[in-house]
């Protein structure tokens, strides 16, 4: 007959002839006597689980630091590049005129006037600085560069800076070429 349809089972290790360290080992789980009969469950502990969680969290943050800095860099770059262009399509409109044109930068506004006049704002986080003959500066806040009709130019650098990310537009005198230089990148 089976265990368990009619027939008693004892427990008590000196009548059923079971050894008496497997009755140790029941009485207590933590010795080092293997166990067959208390088997551990499948699964993770919740301290494994609350570290991986730590680790995913960590590196979340870690990717949207890198992410948020390099999309402040890419709309500081995209600033510096608009700036470039502008200032390069004032030096047109004087070849093409045949006439003077400038290009004012209001360090107070953050803002420059385009070949057009109309008032760029920069984005939020740059700050906009130029340095310009002093004759061509109509106030304490305002630089200017001149473009005359053979190409040439008053030169000058203005500078846009990011945290500590700084870019210089530089526009030479003689022949009014317009150039960015990321500074960090040169270091």
């Amino acid at each position: 007959m089976k265990p368990g349809f009619g027939e008693r089972r004892d427990s008590d290790p000196a009548r059923t002839g079971a050894p008496a360290l497997a009755w140790c080992a029941l009485l207590n789980p933590q010795s080092p006597i293997p166990n067959p009969g208390r088997r551990r469950a499948a699964g993770f502990t919740l301290l494994e689980m609350l570290a991986v969680i730590l680790l995913i969290g960590i590196a979340a943050a870690a990717v949207s630091i890198a992410v948020t800095q390099g999309l402040a860099s890419a709309r500081a770059r995209a600033a510096g590049s608009e700036l470039a262009g502008a200032l390069r399509a004032t030096r047109v409109q004087a070849i093409v005129r045949g006439e003077e044109q400038h290009f004012d930068v209001d360090t107070r506004a953050n803002s420059y006037d385009d070949a057009k006049r109309h008032g760029v704002r920069l984005p939020k986080g740059l700050r906009v600085s130029i340095t310009s003959a002093k004759q061509d500066q109509p106030n304490d806040h305002t630089g200017r560069i001149r473009f005359f009709p053979d190409g040439s130019s008053t030169g000058g650098r203005i500078t846009l800076r990011s945290g500590r990310r700084e870019w210089h537009v530089n526009v030479a005198w003689l022949t009014g070429e317009v150039r960015v230089v990321d500074a960090v990148a040169q270091r």
